[in-house]
Formats: structure tokens, sequence, C-alpha cells
């Protein structure tokens, strides 16, 4: 048995057409359904694929019109060429037809030349069709596996990310037994803030990762300082304060998607100038600096350190509020001192925040 040259709907109400066009069809090699009027023939187009649609324009109930716009309003049908078949005179139906996105016309009565031309062309305008229908679906395939093996290679590096800031963050607190935690309690209020201020997911990371490294430049200071019980002396406070600088050394060539060296360089700047290391000012000093600076002055003021107790969470309070607008950003003082006083806020252990 010879292999089809496509499937053909023969849509028209009266049944001589539809038998004309059918016969002939079938004598050439088509395979061809009828259908006698618009509903049947979209329930043929919903049950079983074609290649063409020969479509009668003036049919009782749903005409040739209704027909092709529920067509082209289905994505299953859009692609399926039709061909409108109307009385010669019935040029204006015709354009209107084109416009609506049928491909071809034939007019009645049928001439088997142009009948055969008008369903070889609508052929090539359905391979073609399919053609590009497949390739977009390949590339969709090939985009989808693409962005899941990115997807797949960006959680990996995140998480030899998270472990390598991790890693680092712990080499202070070896050389600093006393201040264990600070770095992950300060990361967390930090979070915190810049969350409550309503800053991007993507600058929150970023502070979260500065705020882990942010004492790193302390693995210059030499341990008995960082860990001498009483007060220190200014020249040991002197060397103390080079620790910013250092961790911009150790960070500037590292290559994060946020600026985490200059974010840890400046954490320790005040917007009034009096800061260190460089006593930048204003603007010129980065809003997640501000916002770690806050929180590491209350992380510092409210635990224990080798020189003094706790001194509470008031006082901390109290420090903030008194530089708030000159040393401390107004903003990021209000916004700790809603979490802490008014939302409940607590200084948690590293424990609960690995990260």
């Amino acid at each position: 048995m010879a292999e089809s040259k496509g499937t053909i709907l023969v849509v028209d109400d009266e049944m001589l057409n539809r038998t004309l066009l059918s016969t002939n069809l079938k004598g050439a090699g088509y395979t061809v359904s009828t259908a006698e009027d618009g509903e049947q023939a979209l329930l043929g187009l919903r049950n079983e694929p074609f290649d063409v649609v020969l479509l009668d324009l003036m049919m009782p109930g749903m005409d040739g019109f209704q027909v092709l716009e529920q067509m082209k309003a289905d994505n299953a049908l859009r692609g399926v060429p039709v061909i409108v078949v109307s009385a010669e005179e019935d040029a204006q139906s015709v354009v209107r037809c084109i416009e609506m996105g049928a491909v071809d016309h034939l007019p009645k009565p049928f001439d088997p030349v142009l009948l055969h031309a008008r369903i070889n062309s609508a052929l090539a305008t359905k391979r073609l069709y399919d053609q590009q229908a497949n390739y977009r679906k390949d590339l969709e395939k090939r985009v989808w596996e693409q962005t899941q093996s990115l997807q797949k290679s960006y959680e990996q590096l995140q998480t030899a990310l998270n472990g390598t800031v991790f890693a680092l963050s712990s080499v202070v607190e070896l050389r600093d037994p006393y201040t264990a935690g600070h770095q992950q309690r300060v990361t967390h209020l930090a979070c915190a803030i810049a969350r409550e201020m309503g800053l991007t997911d993507d600058r929150i990371e970023g502070i979260r990762v500065s705020g882990l490294l942010h004492d790193i430049g302390k693995i210059c200071v030499p341990a008995e300082i960082l860990a001498k019980p009483g007060r220190i002396a200014d020249i040991e406070f002197n060397i103390i304060k080079i620790h910013p600088q250092v961790g911009y050394e150790i960070l500037k060539n590292v290559e994060f998607p946020w600026p985490v060296a200059d974010i840890v360089a400046q954490h320790h700047e005040a917007l009034d100038g009096s800061g260190y290391p460089k006593g930048i000012a204003g603007d010129d000093v980065l809003l997640e600096s501000r916002i770690i600076m806050v929180a590491d002055i209350i992380e510092a003021m409210a635990t224990h350190r080798p020189y003094r107790p706790s001194l509470g969470m008031e006082v901390a309070m109290g420090e903030i509020q008194k530089g708030r607008g000159t040393r401390y950003d107004a903003a990021v003082v209000d916004v700790c001192e809603t979490l802490l006083l008014e939302k409940g806020y607590e200084l948690e252990s590293p424990a609960a925040h690995p990260r």
C-alpha cells in the first residue's frame, strides 16, 4: 500500500462538494476525512492530526469564519494550514479569511489542477511550520537542560563559597576564643537590618558574606592582644585598627559578586569621618558597611569581652542612639532599634546560623 501524501479534512455542508473533493484527493494519494459543519470539523481536528483543511465559508450554524477563528485561537490547531473554499465572486470574504490566517483560496467550482497546486503549497507550509515547531521544542529542551546544569553548578559553587567563607571566618575565632561566634552574630543582625530596610536578596547575600569575613584582617593582630584581659594600650589599639585594611588586602583579588573587600575595609568607618582606617565620611561609606558597623557595635557591647563583662543591650542601644546621624547612619540605627526593642530580635548563638 502506497504511503499517504498527506491527511486532508474537507469541510462543506453540501454532500456533493464533499464527495467531489474527497474522491479527487483520494485518487491522488491523500488520506481524506470529511465534516458537514463547523462543530464536526473542530471535533475532528481535536481528535486526530490533519495536514490541511479545505474549509467552506458559507455553512449553517458555525460558519467557516468561526471555525477559522477558533483554530487560530487554539495552540494545537493554529499551525494547520486552511484553504478557504468559496464562490469566485466572494472576494471580500476571502480577503477577510486571509487576514484571519488562512493560507490560500480555492474558488467554486474547483479546478483539479488548481486544487492540487493549492494543496501542495499548503503542505509545504505545514512542513515548514512543523520543522519550526520541532526546532523550538528541541531548543526549549536544550535550554531547560542547560538551565538545570547551570543551576546545579551554581548550587555547587554556592556550597563551596559558603564553606570557604565559613572556614575563613573561623580562623579569627580560633585565635580569639573570647569572641567565638562574634562574626556570625554580627552577620545575622546585619542581614536582619538589611532585610527590614528593604534591600534586595542579592544585596543581603553580599552583606552576609561580608559580615562573616569582616574581621578576617585580625589574623595579623597578635593573639595576645586579641585575648588580653583588661584594657588594651593605645599602641595595641593602633595595631587592631589596621585589621580592616588587612582584610581588604586579603580579599581584594577574590572575584565576589559583591564589593566584599570594600565593605570589609569600611566596616569601622563613621559617617562623620571619625572612623578608621582611612577616616572617610558620608556617602563615601558603603551602606553595607554602615549596617555591619552598627551590628558590630551592638554585638560587641552586648556580649562578653576579655577586658570586661557584657555591658547589656540597653547600653549598646544607648551608644548607637548617641551617635545616630553623626557616627552612625540614622536609618540603620532606627531599624536596628525597631528590631531589638519592638520586634523582639535577640542575638542568637552562632550554631543556629552556621551560614
